[in-house]
């Protein structure tokens, strides 16, 4: 399996799980969120996030939570600029990701230093998105979300392991003919799918190491965990530990999450029971 990406001019390895912080600059995202007006309070939060040995950051600006809508491109980057040229300016060895959907977002933020894309959709919602990640060879997360219109929504669609298989596998393909090296696969927890559906994917993950490439799992405080359970996104935190447990031991690389120092804990757990592999 590949084991790591090429993050400009070095290399992220990947042979050990890595996390992602999940930095949101929303007003309307699920759990924790800063706004425009708040940057010395982010860059504090981001501070934390790095003291706690996050290994990327990903920014996003444009909610995709269930029943959002999504604000227009202007706004996105409005939102999104400061807190990027902030946070660049501040902590210039952090590898930043930028979460968005929309090819042009994509080329301002790498050109304001973003060193990944992080495409929700799987390139469905902007056919500009791949010749953007072709154009600047940054590493692209490829997520599984179906129905673009609909993906924030409930559907009861075929989500067998061999449909999503052959999803990511032509879309590898793909990309791959274009010379985008460096991408990241995304099951996409929470994206259009049941509460059941969640789980078989989870369940069955470690299907998708025939793929070749690294694994996220974005499971963090989301409504499978606090559902079932009759709790808030508040309340979770332990689920969320449990669920992204179960991701390292089916082959997740990167889990990203809202709480650095609790997945990090985990993987280090993990990493003292597999260390002899």
């Amino acid at each position: 399996m590949q084991l790591s990406i090429k993050v400009h001019n070095r290399l992220l390895d990947l042979s050990s799980p890595k996390v992602m912080a999940i930095v949101n600059i929303t007003p309307d995202s699920f759990y924790t969120s800063f706004g425009k007006e708040d940057t010395n309070d982010l860059l504090n939060h981001v501070q934390e996030l790095l003291n706690q040995d996050a290994d990327i950051l990903d920014i996003g600006a444009c909610s995709t939570r269930p029943n959002s809508t999504p604000v227009d491109v202007q706004e996105e980057w409005n939102r999104l600029a400061p807190a990027l040229q902030a946070i660049r300016a501040h902590f210039p060895q952090a590898i930043i990701s930028v979460d968005t959907f929309r090819a042009e977002i994509a080329e301002r933020a790498i050109l304001a230093g973003a060193d990944i894309i992080n495409d929700v959709y799987g390139g469905d919602a902007d056919q500009q998105m791949w010749n953007i990640i072709a154009k600047y060879r940054v590493p692209y997360i490829l997520t599984h979300a179906q129905e673009v219109e609909t993906a924030g929504e409930v559907k009861d669609y075929d989500y067998t392991m061999s449909r999503m298989l052959d999803f990511f596998q032509s879309r590898l393909d793909a990309l791959h003919r274009m010379g985008i090296a460096d991408v990241i696969i995304d099951p996409g927890f929470g994206f259009a799918k049941t509460e059941q559906q969640n789980y078989t994917i989870l369940h069955n993950m470690d299907i998708f190491a025939v793929l070749n490439t690294p694994i996220l799992a974005g499971i963090s405080r989301k409504s499978m965990l606090y559902k079932p359970l009759g709790l808030t996104p508040t309340d979770v935190l332990p689920a969320t530990i449990a669920a992204n447990t179960m991701a390292l031991e089916r082959g997740a690389n990167i889990l990203r999450v809202h709480d650095v120092a609790a997945a990090k804990q985990a993987i280090a757990i993990y990493s003292l029971t597999h260390k002899n592999e």
